[in-house]
């Protein structure tokens, strides 16, 4: 069972090493295959569906990893939680399409999220929920999600003025950190 958890293992860091390096448009199973001696039909015995499988496995590392960075963030504030964020998609850029922005058949905000995925949520709520006032918590912290979701994808795109980044993140803080009543 251990050698099986680390081949598969080492397929998503191969797989993630690939995409961070050319995108997941150069990730294929027959790339990864060569990339790591396997055959193809070993990468499919552990992940059937694919190249979706691997991307998705890919994911729920990220959102592991993500969780652990808002975390460390939390007591920072918000702030500190916007400003990791935004650290965490522009330093692992392929991850964070996987997870946020590239098709996924993983289910977010539904009651089978997976866990892991859920505590990046938890994160995001715990410093949305004291400012949140008499706006609902869980539907402020979308907002601010989708907010930061918008300058990370808009920022990547070149579609903001890049000496304006500093200032656009300490206006969200200031918008969202304002007590909604």
């Amino acid at each position: 069972m251990r050698d099986r958890t680390e081949r598969a293992q080492r397929i998503v860091t191969a797989a993630r090493e690939l995409a961070e390096a050319e995108g997941w448009d150069a990730v294929t199973t027959r790339r990864l295959a060569a990339l790591i001696e396997y055959s193809q039909p070993v990468l499919y015995s552990h992940f059937p569906g694919g190249k979706d499988a691997i991307m998705a496995a890919a994911a729920l590392e990220g959102f592991a990893e993500l969780a652990a960075v808002l975390a460390g963030a939390r007591d920072s504030g918000l702030a500190g939680i916007a400003g990791a964020y935004i650290e965490f998609a522009a330093a692992k850029p392929a991850l964070y399409d996987a997870m946020f922005t590239l098709a996924s058949e993983l289910p977010f905000a539904q009651d089978d999220t997976p866990e892991v995925m859920k505590a990046n949520f938890a994160e995001l709520l715990a410093v949305i929920e004291p400012v949140a006032g008499r706006h609902d918590a869980g539907v402020l912290t979308e907002v601010f999600w989708s907010t930061l979701h918008g300058l990370v994808t808009l920022d990547r795109g070149r579609r903001l003025s890049p000496a304006h980044r500093d200032e656009r993140l300490a206006l969200v803080v200031a918008r969202f950190g304002t007590r909604g009543d």
